[in-house]
Formats: C-alpha cells, structure tokens, sequence
C-alpha cells in the first residue's frame, strides 16, 4: 500500500483513532471509582461545610457525615433536591442543596440555618457556570463568609448590588444584608432569589420535621 494514497491515510487514521480511544477508555476505567469516591467527598464535605461541621481529612469528613447527618426527604413545591438534618448539643440544624437560576446557568448551594431558621450556619456553592472574575467570585471564600451566623429576616436576606464589593463582604450579621459581586448585579441578584429561595425550603423541612 503505498504511503500517498487515501487508502493508506484513512488506514492510518483509523488505526491512530483506536489506539487512542483505547487508551482513554483504559484510563477511565482505572479512574473511575476514585472519581466517584472524590465527587462523594465533594458533595458531603459541601453539606458539613455548610452546617459549621470541622472536619480534619476526607476520612474523617464521610464519618462525620454518616454518624451525624441524617437526609430528609426534600420538601415538594420547593427548589430544594436534598435535605439534611443535624443535631448536636441538644439543637437542630437543617441543611438543603438548592439550585435556581445564574446569568450563565444553574446554581447550586448548599444552605444551613439553625432549627428555627433565624440564622444562617453557612452557604456553600457546589455547582456554577458564571463568568470567571466576576459573577464566579460567588465561590470566593469572603463572599461566603459573610451568609455564617447571618440573621434572617421575615422576608430572607438581601444580596446588596452596586457599587458594593471590596473583597471583605458585610461584617453586620443582625442586618440581613450580604454584600453581592462588584460588577456582577445580575449574579448577585440570582444568588439572592436562590438563597431565599432556599431559606423557604428550609422553613418547610423545618417544619416537616418536628
């Protein structure tokens, strides 16, 4: 077959094609149950994380997980996937994964709130497509922060836009506002409808459990 014809380049081609798909395939499957096991620890350290739970390694954190939480069916009519419930010194504490809205697409956090629902124990963001820099910042940790120990308000929280950012977030806990993104008002807007959206789950899981 000689090397110049079409024959002997698609051939070739082929061959190529195969041996890399064979080798991507073998590599996916060694990798597997180490991917499944990593997207495990993501997403329960992401509750416990949430709920103010310290934990030291990823051993540590799926014990953690399995001795202390308990799922809760998620509330219907809500924007809650998932529900979780924690006790710990004689109090309750609830968590749910909710997803809304972004500018780019879904978003998804993991929200806890003490059993009354009057303050937040934290907020972590688990899945996100916002732009780089600036919406996606709602993953940094000052903006996270500042949802711990937050007091929520008859109506939820709001989200301040504007001229607001500095990279610190509001320092106020008693006031129900949260500093948004500077430069980002139409994903801080979003986070503002989903975390409210989630405290409404919440006070429903709440009220589901007692």
């Amino acid at each position: 077959m000689k090397k110049d014809s079409i024959l002997y380049v698609v051939v070739f081609t082929f061959f190529v094609c195969a041996a890399f798909v064979f080798f991507l395939a073998l590599a996916n499957e060694a990798t597997k149950s180490q991917v499944a096991a990593n997207r495990l620890f993501a997403e329960r350290a992401a509750v416990l994380d949430a709920l103010g739970i310290s934990y030291g390694s990823p051993k540590e954190a799926l014990d953690l997980y399995e001795r202390l939480l308990k799922e809760l069916p998620a509330p219907e009519g809500t924007n809650a996937q998932k529900a979780y419930r924690y006790e710990a010194d004689g109090k309750t504490y609830f968590a749910a994964r909710v997803t809304g809205a972004g500018l780019w697409g879904s978003i998804s956090i993991i929200l806890g709130a003490d059993a009354g629902v009057e303050r937040l124990t934290g907020i972590q963001v688990v899945a996100q497509n916002e732009t780089p820099g600036l919406g996606g910042r709602i993953d940094e940790a000052w903006f996270r922060n500042q949802f711990r120990g937050e007091k929520v308000g008859p109506g939820g929280v709001r989200v301040r836009t504007g001229a607001e950012a500095q990279g610190t977030g509001d320092r106020d806990p008693e006031n129900g506002v949260l500093d948004g993104v500077s430069g980002a008002s139409r994903t801080s807007q979003s986070m503002q409808a989903i975390v409210n959206g989630g405290i409404e789950a919440l006070r429903a899981i709440a009220g589901g459990a007692r």
